[in-house]
């Protein structure tokens, strides 16, 4: 009969390494729907924007905090079912008369917040998502008409500033003007999004340009203009070599002069 069994320290050992290995599961539980919690604030920061906590977080606050409250019932749950279990082992008995309800329940509901999760992360997309990719990936020509580039920035429209600034410094490139757009519109009072005009060159590659197609010199120096739009998208817009060409019948073998602007925007936008 049950009650005639007596429980040795074995049987109290094993019930405690029990009771331990649930308190770990909590734990661990509590600490993984931390890192779910702030998972959305992580895609924020890989995406290089910038956004108050709440709104940072999204969706995955919520399955953070449910797996944290798991893990708290979990902790609580295992320790009644640790103290009941003791005592049917003072009285000669055994708990282990069916299988663990505590660990069948706690598969289900991690079964539906990892199905949850899964169907969140495939169905949200971020319009910027493409961002990590490179840059030219992105760019894109307008009609044939305009012939402008516009190629995606990761960084805000003054690093992008920055950075494009100190290439042009460190490949020699002279910096003829900087117009701040958005700047002189504020001076005007009218509000405008930050948009910036490099206007840069150099002569060894400018001059023999204009002597093979006198007309190019409308469109020298090369510029690239800085720019944000309306999702905060910063954008590096320039002429394209090929619309330069055909618009100013530039001899092939003289094209790479002006196309030396789609080498420097990648890298700026990187």
């Amino acid at each position: 009969m049950a009650g005639d069994r007596i429980s040795g320290p074995s049987d109290y050992l094993a019930a405690e390494r029990t009771f331990l290995a649930w308190i770990r599961t909590g734990l661990a539980l509590m600490g993984f729907g931390f890192v779910v919690a702030r998972f959305g604030l992580f895609l924020e920061a890989l995406h290089g924007r910038s956004a108050s906590p709440l709104q940072s977080y999204g969706v995955s606050v919520w399955f953070g905090t449910a797996l944290i409250i798991v893990g708290i019932a979990v902790n609580l749950t295992s320790a009644q079912r640790h103290i009941r279990l003791v005592r049917e082992l003072e009285r000669g008995g055994s708990a282990f008369s069916r299988p663990s309800s505590l660990a069948v329940s706690i598969a289900v509901i991690l079964a539906v917040i990892g199905t949850a999760m899964a169907v969140y992360l495939i169905s949200v997309r971020d319009p910027q998502q493409s961002n990590i990719q490179d840059p030219q990936e992105k760019s894109m020509t307008a009609s044939p008409e305009t012939g402008i580039v516009n190629v995606s920035s990761r960084h805000s429209v003054d690093q992008t500033v920055q950075k494009f600034e100190e290439i042009l410094e460190a490949k020699g490139v002279k910096l003829f003007a900087a117009v701040d757009h958005s700047g002189e519109a504020e001076k005007a009072g009218m509000r405008m999004r930050p948009t910036k005009l490099l206007i840069f060159g150099n002569p060894k590659a400018g001059t023999p340009l204009m002597i093979a197609s006198p007309s190019i010199a409308i469109d020298l120096p090369l510029k690239v203009l800085i720019w944000e739009d309306a999702k905060a998208q910063v954008w590096i817009s320039y002429n394209s070599a090929a619309y330069l060409q055909a618009r100013h019948k530039v001899p092939p073998e003289l094209v790479q002069n002006i196309a030396v602007v789609q080498t420097l925007a990648a890298a700026a936008a990187q």
